[in-house]
């Protein structure tokens, strides 16, 4: 389905009933369900044969992000610097969400820099789960075709918003005031 305002409403409304959507970002196609809601989460695993891996959440604002984990003085400078745009930050939890998302005391969150996006996960209530489009192991969605044929039946609603970059976020941590690097992506992030 391509992603007009009607598109986007018609997803979050499948998000907010519990459902499995894939949507464009700045990096790649995710693959979104409501971060709170247990046995969308559950789905969302089952869809992608994920193990147990932690899933990021997709933040409308570096305020909404703020409400989910402590981004702390290091994460808050790369907050500012950085967002919206391709950098993951995993940081403490202040608010609860199903083990399975985060598995363990930390999340990561991300605002990304694609307006429609931004937009479904506004409409959302603010977070929207956001792994990448695709069976675990395999190549990253680029495409609504991509997220199609690796994940066919498993997800309720597909939004084409067209190609997207291809390159997935950089990762950091930055629990106990300490910044981690844990994956290079999409931008550079500078340690100092």
């Amino acid at each position: 389905m391509a992603m007009d305002g009607r598109a986007i409403s018609r997803a979050a409304e499948t998000v907010m009933r519990g459902g499995l959507v894939v949507y464009p970002t700045d990096t790649v196609y995710g693959l979104g369900c409501d971060p709170f809601n247990e046995e969308a989460v559950r789905r969302l695993f089952s869809a992608k044969g994920r193990g147990a891996k932690a899933v990021p959440v997709l933040c409308s604002s570096r305020e909404k992000a703020a409400d989910l984990v402590d981004l702390g003085p290091r994460g808050g400078e790369l907050a500012r610097r950085y967002w919206p745009g391709a950098l993951t930050i995993v940081a403490p939890l202040k608010m609860r969400v199903p083990d399975m998302l985060s598995q363990g005391p930390h999340l990561g969150v991300r605002v990304p820099d694609h307006a429609l996006c931004l937009e479904l996960v506004a409409s959302c209530g603010g977070w929207l789960a956001g792994t990448s489009a695709n069976v675990s192991g395999a190549p990253s969605a680029r495409s609504a075709g991509d997220a199609l044929r690796q994940l066919g039946g498993t997800v309720d609603l597909i939004l084409d918003g067209g190609p997207s970059p291809g390159a997935g976020s950089t990762v950091v941590s930055v629990v106990g005031g300490t910044l981690t690097i844990l994956r290079t992506g999409q931008i550079g992030v500078e340690m100092s």
